[in-house]
């Protein structure tokens, strides 16, 4: 008999290709909290809303690059405290250090949303 548990593990880790400027990425274990895919779709759809929130904020106005930077971190913070529990850096994992961690790799956030996406579509496709 397999030995397979329905109820999955509460977290999983999967090493991320943070972005690294004039080199080439660093892969750092970040430690993601499970959800199943009720839960995840909730994510997204939240996610979903608040980008569309951001954008009437701006709608008719001329934004400077200030302003869409500090939106865009701050996306990107919530976007990682929303996934991450736990990290590979030698930084203590905090509000802090995302925040640092985002304002210093662009597209950091971006990598960490996509590594968690992808580890959902290989476990849908049986690895």
């Amino acid at each position: 008999m397999a030995k397979f548990s329905i109820a999955p593990k509460p977290t999983f880790t999967v090493d991320v290709p943070i972005p690294q400027v004039g080199g080439a990425p660093s892969m750092v274990p970040f430690t993601f909290k499970y959800r199943d895919r009720t839960a995840l779709a909730e994510l997204f759809d939240n996610w979903k809303q608040k980008a569309s929130e951001l954008g009437e904020r701006f709608k008719g106005t001329e934004p400077t690059l200030v302003e869409i930077t500090a939106a865009e971190v701050e996306q990107g913070v919530e976007q990682i405290k929303d996934l991450v529990v736990s990290w590979g850096f030698g930084d203590k994992f905090s509000d802090e250090s995302i925040t640092a961690l985002v304002k210093s790799c662009v597209g950091v956030s971006d990598a960490v949303v996509k590594a968690y996406s992808e580890a959902f579509g290989k476990a849908r496709l049986g690895n």
